[in-house]
């Protein structure tokens, strides 16, 4: 018996009909399906974060997550923050400007935790950026730049809303 089915994911603005095992994580439909390599496969258990997306604007972990389970909801990957005409979000221009990675290995999960993090109304102090990002492991340490450039991603974006 098959247990593969179409599936029609929308995935940073576009729809994507796919051919899918319907035991298919969201992380491995995007990263081997959708040719979106951006999101990583870190745990593969939901522990450290790197696999980050955001479904109907929530972050969720994609190695946790079912394909079949956000058919006809809205993903956003790390490829989809950037705008139309290629300006990348308030949190990526932070991140680049406050060194907020090393290896670089989880910094697209920490981008996507970042926004979500910034949205949600949690990065008022250090200590809520902290707490609301510690599903986000960085084995560099890169922690203090984060928090930085998640201050000031969330700094810009209340400026240009206030616009």
């Amino acid at each position: 018996m098959s247990t593969a089915r179409q599936l029609s994911l929308e995935v940073n603005g576009k729809s994507r009909d796919l051919q899918l095992d319907i035991r298919t994580t969201l992380l491995d439909a995007l990263r081997e399906h959708a040719d979106l390599p951006g999101t990583k496969k870190g745990c593969d258990h939901g522990q450290c974060g790197a696999c980050t997306v955001h479904v109907d604007g929530q972050r969720v972990l994609s190695c946790l997550t079912l394909a079949v389970q956000v058919e006809g909801r809205p993903v956003t990957t790390i490829e989809g923050l950037q705008s139309a005409d290629g300006v990348m979000h308030a949190v990526q221009t932070a991140f680049i400007d406050h060194d907020a990675f090393q290896c670089g290995y989880c910094t697209p999960g920490q981008i996507m935790s970042a926004v979500a993090c910034i949205r949600e109304g949690h990065a008022g102090t250090d200590e809520d950026i902290r707490e609301y990002m510690s599903g986000n492991i960085c084995r560099c340490g890169a922690y203090p730049h984060i928090v930085a450039a998640v201050r000031d991603a969330a700094s810009r974006l209340k400026k240009e809303a206030a616009l």
